[in-house]
């Protein structure tokens, strides 16, 4: 199974381009490391390895993953999240303690940790909603990524109208962070939610935007009516 990782990083490496590398940390703050691979690319190489994996068994497939989160790599970390994802069927309860530790250890930038949440995490709380009271552990992390997590891990299950209450709490512990990255974190949670709660979204708005960042009440109205966004915008 080893041999499998090495034969993947090194099909990253073949296909490394200096000027996708290049582009790609224009949008990125922090330090980051990239092998210079276009998504589309990314995918590609995780779902052809994936198929030659000569064990999918979940617990294999975790400690593969666990492998390339540890390399550090954006690209490596696409692809666990890509296999991580592809055993939803299979998640139980304890692998939140396995995703827990990949936000706290390896995450380090919004697209690893938007990518992990998103799809892994969000489709384990889906299966398993009471942990939903642990992602609200994670909104009082001194980790930003822990804390954007938090939220974030919401998006799809919010686009499905679900777990509103839990959104809503989850916003007003995160409401007064200084840390941009979590703003627009829990602000794209309100965004999402208001697909199938528009009014119970602008009225949550309206109630604290004196108090709400500016950049988390521009996402959180980005997708309602343009007299809506113009009442939550008014000082």
């Amino acid at each position: 199974m080893k041999n499998i990782i090495e034969e993947l990083k090194a099909e990253i490496i073949k296909n490394a381009d200096e000027r996708t590398r290049s582009s790609g940390e224009r949008f990125f703050k922090e330090p980051v490391k990239l092998r210079g691979l276009k998504s589309a690319q990314v995918n590609l190489i995780a779902r052809e390895f994936y198929r030659r994996l000569p064990d999918k068994n979940k617990a294999n497939v975790l400690d593969l993953c666990e492998e390339l989160w540890r390399s550090g790599y954006l690209e490596e970390a696409g692809i666990a999240c890509i296999w991580s994802y592809n055993i939803r069927q299979d998640y139980a309860p304890e692998d939140f303690e396995v995703f827990g530790r990949w936000v706290n250890k390896y995450v380090t930038n919004w697209a690893s940790c938007d990518t992990l949440c998103n799809h892994t995490i969000g489709t384990f709380i889906e299966k398993y909603p009471s942990f939903l009271e642990d992602l609200k552990k994670w909104a009082l992390s001194d980790n930003r990524w822990v804390k954007r997590a938090s939220a974030v891990s919401l998006i799809i299950p919010a686009r499905r109208g679900k777990f509103l209450k839990y959104i809503f709490e989850i916003a007003d512990m995160l409401h007064a962070d200084p840390d941009d990255m979590v703003q627009k974190g829990y602000g794209w949670m309100l965004k999402a939610a208001s697909q199938a709660h528009q009014q119970e979204v602008f009225n949550y708005v309206m109630k604290r935007k004196a108090t709400m960042p500016r950049t988390s009440l521009r996402y959180a109205i980005e997708k309602m009516p343009a007299d809506l966004k113009a009442k939550a915008m008014a000082r």
